[in-house]
């Protein structure tokens, strides 16, 4: 979909960089529930897979300056932009193997590639109307809403999750938690949401109270899902999530699980937490350590059990909207953010 905007694109290098997380793989949850919604009201999802892929691009952007941020090497199982740029044999030869200089290009060029991504996901929003036909102020209002209030939330949710990981633990709330959590994932599945309503009602009210059902199911799940992704990340098979396990505790990111072990742990076991968390250099016997305080502790089902609570939550909301082969799928999709495995 629009070659013609990566055809723009001179550099090799930044061709590979924009598609290169689209071609390891990826859930596309977010593009999926997009379309579920346009014909959970009545709509043709043919004429929203240009806001479903804008969606999933928009996405992609955010991952690859999460990455630069949480510095990981890894991502659906192959390098992350940075990391694949900053090891490229043609870069060393750039640089003369110069590692810091190289280093420097790696991230240079995700940031870049995320700030194309970008641009393209907007791009592709405007299709809706250029070749499908929407009016135009359901497209202008859905553009106007994902490149202001969802990506102000978006990153919102990630300072504070870069903020909290130098906080004490003790100082935090599991409302803060939760609510940083939801910013970093749940607005943009919100929108998937009312985007979806509104682009198969081609209506471009944000308060129709179809949008307003599909939007808070859609950002209830998204916050199970978010809960489900901090469970796996500390039980989940590696090959299957495709990044490493135990990534979270040592970089110090403070998950309801973590709230929660600390809350009910002793002073010996608080003692051990902290030598782990946040220490890049944590081995494998501290994360095992780890991942059994939290088992014990009850942690990992308190998790398990409020992200059950939160899609319980989305289903009262989806409830709302006639009954069709479509809301059928989106309870399963639903169902599928906690009971995943990757």
């Amino acid at each position: 979909m629009q070659p013609e905007y990566l055809n723009r694109l001179n550099p090799e290098d930044m061709r590979e960089a924009v598609t290169c997380y689209f071609e390891s793989g990826g859930k596309r949850l977010r593009p999926a529930v997009l379309l579920f919604c346009v014909g959970a009201v009545g709509g043709d999802e043919k004429k929203a897979l240009c806001a479903a892929a804008a969606t999933e691009i928009f996405h992609t952007w955010t991952l690859v300056h999460d990455d630069i941020i949480d510095r990981d090497p890894v991502r659906r199982g192959a390098l992350t932009v940075h990391e694949r740029f900053r090891v490229k044999p043609s870069t060393r030869a750039l640089y003369g193997g110069d590692d810091g200089e190289a280093r420097h290009y790696g991230l240079s060029v995700a940031v870049l590639a995320g700030d194309v991504q970008h641009g393209w996901g907007i791009s592709l929003m405007t299709e809706l109307t250029r070749k499908y036909g929407l009016a135009p102020d359901v497209t202008l209002m859905l553009i106007n809403t994902l490149d202001t209030r969802v990506l102000c939330t978006l990153v919102d949710g990630e300072m504070l999750d870069v903020q909290y990981s130098r906080v004490p633990v003790p100082q935090l709330s599991l409302e803060q938690v939760e609510s940083m959590l939801w910013k970093k994932t749940g607005a943009l599945y919100e929108f998937c949401g009312e985007a979806g309503a509104c682009i198969g009602l081609n209506c471009p009210d944000l308060q129709h109270p179809l949008a307003q059902a599909l939007g808070k199911f859609c950002s209830a799940c998204g916050t199970a899902f978010q809960l489900q992704d901090d469970i796996l990340g500390i039980v989940g098979n590696e090959k299957m999530l495709g990044k490493p396990v135990g990534g979270d505790i040592r970089e110090g990111k403070r998950t309801l699980i973590v709230l929660h072990a600390y809350r009910h742990a002793s002073d010996a076991e608080r003692k051990l937490m902290l030598k782990a968390l946040g220490n890049p250099q944590a081995d494998t016997e501290q994360i095992a350590a780890m991942r059994e305080l939290f088992v014990n502790l009850g942690s990992l089902a308190y998790t398990a059990d409020l992200a059950r609570t939160r899609v319980d939550q989305a289903l009262t909301h989806l409830a709302q909207v006639p009954p069709s082969p479509y809301r059928d799928l989106l309870q399963d999709w639903a169902e599928f953010m906690i009971e995943r495995e990757f």
